[in-house]
């Protein structure tokens, strides 16, 4: 296919199309968001351990960690479209087998649903920068992220009120029908039947790539900032449940509900602020940081402050709003095009890993010490992730300068 062909394929961020494409996302992750909240609290009525329950909700993300570079080869060999086919028969499987497992088999099932997640954000990510022009692109991904959080604007409710009511068949009802209904938008999405790239990838050219991370400055800054962040998103998503119930001082549900509220919002509002040309701005990134610390400090104070420990939604919301879809466009412009999704996927997997270590990790340190003392490790994270963004704050504006100059 010829460059003018391409071209004539891009659509717009608000099209019928692309619409599609944002249903989708919250059909698909709309599953995650009700299992965090219910499969933690089944989990510890059944009798596991917190630190059980941080290995099991671990294991999705540390799932997708490991097969995010794979994910970006399969795309290049088979192409966006048939891969999404296979990945949502998985991930309806998947849920239909959470209806009828035990408590015993949730860590594997995570696991399963992680590499379902892992082949669909690599696509839909892949489908979102070839259908889009390069202006659109950071409008179209913070749509598409935007789409993944809404769900948590209302899932975490109906979550609890199922659990509350100890309803099985309101649970059993919930998954089916987010077992089958992606499968209906998804076998008919408008996504390209191969990448412009259209190769794939060695092991070989992979760990090559994973080398290479050192070497390239944006990318390494990206992945680092990125590891502690989601390490302090996996925490708060693993814990805050378990958290609120055990000391009842506020309502998880609500609390969720005002999160997801301010990253719908602010994902929305702010959708054009992110920039679409590689540039950087190292003073948004370290505020964003800094919100995201003030959340979990808040947190860590909840049987001080009371009501007022509703507002680390606020401060933790703007944070999970604009974190990952600004490095994500910012890297989907610098990256070199011939490993673009490889690399892409390696940096995905840092959000992966982090999110993982969030539960796992954290989940001792809340058994030897207590919630507060992990929501102050969180803070401290964050606090640390500030550094490699001013550290490094003259060779990241850089490298946007560089493609600025290139694309002149």
């Amino acid at each position: 296919m010829n460059r003018a062909a391409q071209q004539s394929e891009k659509l717009n961020p608000g099209s019928l199309s692309f619409i599609r494409f944002y249903i989708l996302a919250f059909l698909f992750f709309a599953a995650n968001s009700a299992l965090t909240i219910i499969l933690p609290l089944r989990s510890e009525a059944a009798g596991l351990s917190q630190s059980e329950i941080g290995l099991m909700m671990g294991a999705y993300m540390f799932t997708c960690m490991l097969l995010r570079p794979f994910a970006a080869q399969l795309l290049g060999r088979c192409g966006p479209l048939r891969v999404m086919k296979g990945l949502l028969v998985l991930h309806a499987a998947t849920l239909l087998l959470f209806m009828v497992g035990g408590v015993e088999s949730y860590l594997w099932l995570r696991a399963l649903q992680g590499v379902a997640t892992a082949f669909f954000s690599m696509t839909m990510q892949a489908g979102i920068v070839e259908r889009l022009e390069d202006k659109d692109r950071a409008q179209g991904l913070s749509m598409y992220t935007l789409f993944t959080m809404v769900p948590s604007l209302v899932i975490p409710v109906l979550a609890i009120q199922i659990w509350e009511q100890a309803s099985g068949f309101w649970f059993v009802l919930m998954l089916a029908a987010l077992a089958g209904l992606p499968l209906l938008f998804g076998f008919r999405l408008d996504l390209p039947e191969s990448t412009v790239q259209n190769k794939s990838y060695t092991l070989t050219d992979m760990f090559r790539s994973l080398g290479g991370v050192w070497k390239c400055t944006p990318l390494l800054v990206s992945t680092v900032v990125m590891l502690f962040a989601s390490c302090v998103f996996g925490a708060t998503a693993t814990f805050l449940p378990l958290y609120m119930v055990a000391n009842g001082g506020a309502s998880a549900g609500l609390f969720l509900t005002l999160q997801g509220l301010v990253v719908i919002v602010c994902r929305f509002v702010l959708r054009k602020k992110i920039p679409s040309d590689g540039s950087w701005n190292t003073w948004l990134m370290a505020g964003l940081l800094l919100s995201a610390a003030l959340g979990t400090q808040l947190l860590s104070m909840m049987e001080m402050i009371g009501p007022l420990v509703y507002l680390s939604a606020v401060f933790s919301g703007f944070a999970v709003a604009l974190l990952y879809p600004t490095l994500t466009t910012f890297l989907s412009f610098v990256l070199p095009a011939e490993s673009r999704y490889v690399l892409m996927g390696i940096f995905m997997s840092s959000y992966d890993l982090g999110f993982s270590l969030g539960g796992l990790v954290m989940g001792v340190i809340v058994q030897a010490a207590s919630y507060s003392a992990m929501f102050m490790i969180c803070t401290l994270l964050s606090v640390l992730a500030v550094i490699p963004v001013v550290v490094c704050r003259k060779r990241m504006e850089a490298a946007g300068v560089l493609l600025d100059g290139m694309s002149h």
